[in-house]
């Protein structure tokens, strides 16, 4: 089990909005990768959620921007479970600029597990919750 997961992404010139730092979307993009890594490095892929018939889908994504994202930045966006609660879960994020080690951005996702046949929400099964620790910081 890997409590904290890190995911390593380079600023691209793509990246660059008119405002010359890292778009908002793209702080998106690396939530949603590094959160896909992290459920891939504990054992349950996107494959693994549609054998059960379910998945997570996200109702509220948060950032805190607190120092802009360059081109050819080097990140690590660090991303761990906050909390379960019966049918959701907050998966908390952290952007850390390698080469000074300052925090660029904080996040969080809050996730709403999902049975796919009906469409509603449904009570996250122990055997996914045994498999991610929650971590508190």
């Amino acid at each position: 089990m890997i409590p904290i997961y890190e995911h390593k992404v380079i600023v691209l010139s793509s990246d660059i909005d008119e405002n010359r730092h890292a778009n908002n979307l793209c702080y998106l993009r690396w939530m949603n990768e590094a959160a896909i890594a992290h459920s891939n490095a504990n054992g349950w892929s996107a494959q693994r959620y549609l054998e059960l018939g379910l998945n997570w889908f996200a109702r509220r994504h948060t950032i805190e921007y607190l120092i802009p994202a360059q081109e050819d930045d080097e990140l690590t966006v660090k991303t761990w479970i906050g909390d379960w609660r019966n049918i959701r879960s907050t998966r908390k994020y952290r952007f850390v600029r390698k080469n000074n080690q300052a925090v660029i951005a904080e996040a969080e996702t809050l996730w709403v597990f999902v049975n796919l046949a009906t469409g509603k929400p449904t009570r996250i099964p122990q055997i996914v919750t045994d498999s991610f620790a929650v971590v508190n910081f």
